[in-house]
């Protein structure tokens, strides 16, 4: 079954990675770059646009904890547009995550995203 990959005029783009499947294969095929609190596995897609699941593990706290943080790395990669098109993406939280501020969820996401980008330039 192939994944639809379009806009409708009255529908926004979904970004999200919803299969288990999908999840799966990037864990096994992706690229992976980390730092101290995050971890960023990368897959080249043949879609237009990107697609980003999270993956948060229940040890970081209950589940309005879990919900703040997604809700919080979601607006910060829409924000400052950090996702590229043609990627599949996973971040994964470690431990301590949750803890730390808005400002350091910011400049730690964009350490990491800047980090996949200068190694796919070495390439």
């Amino acid at each position: 079954m192939e994944e639809k990959n379009y806009q409708h005029k009255d529908k926004k783009i979904d970004h999200r990675l919803k299969k288990n499947n999908q999840f799966n294969y990037i864990f096994k095929k992706g690229e992976r770059v980390h730092t101290k609190n995050f971890t960023l596995y990368v897959v080249k897609s043949k879609y237009k646009t990107y697609k980003i699941g999270y993956s948060i593990s229940k040890k970081e706290g209950k589940a309005n904890k879990r919900n703040l943080l997604r809700r919080r790395l979601k607006e910060i990669i829409r924000l400052n547009n950090l996702a590229l098109d043609n990627h599949n993406y996973i971040l994964q939280a470690k431990n301590g995550a949750s803890e730390l501020s808005y400002s350091e969820l910011v400049s730690q996401l964009k350490k990491l995203f800047k980090r996949y980008d200068e190694n796919q330039k070495s390439f």
